[in-house]
């Protein structure tokens, strides 16, 4: 397959997790390499199809600023398969804990079924409720499965809130659509609230302006995800640790003023 038409593949595949949709980036891209022109308007023409994959504007930023753009991807994608957020999640979480999330996070439950002793309410979003309740039951995690209608309850009686982060800036973070009311219901009911943020996944200021106004194109009544706020959660936690949310987020590239606009 020739790397454009290939790169047209995977600007609008759905379905993959964040490090997957990385990796075919990468793959896609790697003919490009030497060639910075074309590089920047394949990377453009792939977050204009992928806005809010954090881990795409990472690897972006990383390749067009190094002199080795074929090592920097291929590195970056090392760094995702080693991200340690997961296991930060199951080792931070308190026994016996009933837990909370919204969708189907492809990083915050891939370590739960190594704590047996947590129970898991999944709330339905997407219509993908079942499937993840399927999954997780599969690898021996206790599973309740709770229908939108009871989110607030759900909350508000669970021990900790989970949520996690597409993409994350400064002051706030892209979830799926019903994050923002599962974070006021738990913060209300005096709940932890976590926000998980994987590595690649945090941008500075400018470049999640451009997540920003991309989401809000969308109507935001029926868009699949939203804007959550960090007041909004009482921790994040990361590749290093659990923390309070307001220790500033770190920043997990530089900004590029080559990426201020994309869709070329």
């Amino acid at each position: 397959m020739h790397p454009i038409e290939r790169l047209r593949y995977v600007a609008r595949a759905g379905g993959f997790n964040q490090t997957d949709l990385t990796r075919e980036a990468a793959d896609a891209l790697a003919s490009l390499w030497g060639e910075p022109a074309d590089l920047v308007n394949a990377c453009r023409r792939m977050l204009s199809h992928h806005p809010l994959a954090g881990t795409l504007w990472v690897m972006a930023a990383k390749v067009l600023i190094s002199m080795d753009a074929r090592t920097a991807a291929f590195d970056f994608i090392k760094e995702l398969e080693t991200d340690r957020t997961s296991q930060n999640i199951v080792s931070s979480l308190p026994e016996q804990a009933t837990i909370a999330v919204v969708g189907w996070p492809d990083l915050a439950l891939a370590e739960i079924h190594k704590r047996q002793d947590i129970c898991v309410r999944v709330i339905d979003a997407y219509g993908e409720g079942a499937g993840l309740a399927r999954a997780l039951m599969q690898r021996g995690v206790r599973v309740e499965e709770v229908p939108l209608t009871g989110l607030g309850q759900a909350c508000a009686t669970s021990d900790v809130v989970i949520l996690e982060a597409s993409v994350a800036g400064p002051t706030s973070f892209v979830a799926p659509s019903g994050s923002h009311a599962a974070a006021v219901c738990g913060m209300h009911s005096e709940k932890e609230v976590w926000v998980a943020v994987g590595h690649g996944r945090s941008l500075p200021k400018k470049l999640f302006s451009v997540v920003e106004h991309a989401l809000n194109q969308e109507n935001s009544l029926e868009a699949d995800d939203e804007l959550v706020a960090l007041v909004d959660v009482s921790h994040t936690v990361g590749p290093k640790d659990l923390r309070e949310s307001e220790i500033p987020l770190r920043e997990d590239c530089a900004e590029m003023a080559e990426l201020m606009r994309f869709g070329i």
